[in-house]
């Protein structure tokens, strides 16, 4: 399987916060969700990725390409979607499209004007009467009209209502049925993630604390509830994370099976959402 994007030992220092040793791989034909805490090195990882920030060391390939030596070919193959308008607001639709245009060697006005109407854009309003979910719809527009073979949405859902939001979760679905494209999709939403990622990979500190296939995390994870007097030593190490309260307590495990075989049926066992597998990782022990 070919992957269209690999970083390995990403390393980069400023004077408050690093990233430690990065490395992740998103194949062909797949949704990789990004996910991490504010300030955890999600938007630093994608300027990297984009060349928009220095590495101090570590590697970057893009479609099997070096990101820095072949910087002008991987743009021209990526679609990027930031969750601000990147675009000159006194513009319309209309005359930002004229400006970029040229910049793509495989430009398809046809599939723009299809996305601007099916988006119900007006193409000459300025930009800056435009709501954020018509920035964002316009941004993915542009992105998506020079045959993008990769997408990397940073937050573009942020601030979007649900009815907006569940239109992006469509058109990204749509698109990777396109085997050759795949998308890297930051998002603080995990929501949005649980219905449409093949992988998640997330980062804390600029750590990467796990990156696999959504489906072994969903499978495999379990949030675990029962009395605190179970909860023997060996049986804590098993644990990410555990809640306590005056009821008993309540924990996420990476093997439910595992703890299963050791509890037996002094326990219940119940599916985690992403948000309670984040909120674990980061906070390990928690007293209610």
């Amino acid at each position: 399987m070919e992957n269209i994007l690999e970083i390995k030992n990403l390393r980069k220092n400023f004077k408050d916060f690093s990233l430690k040793d990065v490395s992740f791989f998103l194949p062909r034909g797949f949704i990789m969700g990004f996910i991490g805490p504010n300030g955890a090195g999600k938007s630093t990882t994608i300027k990297l990725i984009m060349n928009l920030l220095k590495k101090d060391s570590g590697e970057i390939k893009v479609f099997g390409l070096d990101n820095i030596k072949n910087e002008i070919e991987i743009k021209d193959r990526i679609g990027f979607v930031f969750d601000e308008n990147l675009f000159y607001e006194e513009l319309t639709a209309l005359e930002i499209k004229k400006i970029i245009k040229p910049l793509y060697k495989r430009w398809d006005e046809d599939s723009f004007l299809k996305y601007i109407k099916d988006f119900n854009l007006p193409l000459n309003k300025k930009i800056k009467d435009f709501s954020k979910g018509m920035k964002m719809k316009l941004s993915l527009s542009v992105a998506l009209s020079h045959n993008a073979e990769m997408l990397i949405m940073d937050e573009p859902t942020s601030g979007l209502d649900p009815i907006v939001r569940s239109e992006l979760l469509d058109i990204l679905s749509y698109i990777i049925q396109d085997e050759n494209k795949g998308v890297l999709f930051s998002t603080h939403i995990t929501s949005d993630l649980e219905k449409i990622a093949d992988y998640i990979t997330f980062i804390n500190n600029g750590e990467i604390l796990f990156s696999v296939e959504k489906d072994i995390i969903m499978d495999n994870y379990g949030m675990v509830k029962g009395d605190k007097e179970i909860l023997r030593e060996d049986i804590k190490k098993e644990f990410v994370g555990i809640k306590y309260s005056s009821f008993g307590f309540e924990g996420l495990v990476k093997d439910k099976k595992v703890i299963k075989n050791a509890l037996k049926e002094k326990i219940i066992i119940e599916k985690p959402s992403l948000d309670d597998i984040m909120l674990y990782y980061l906070r390990r022990e928690i007293h209610a």
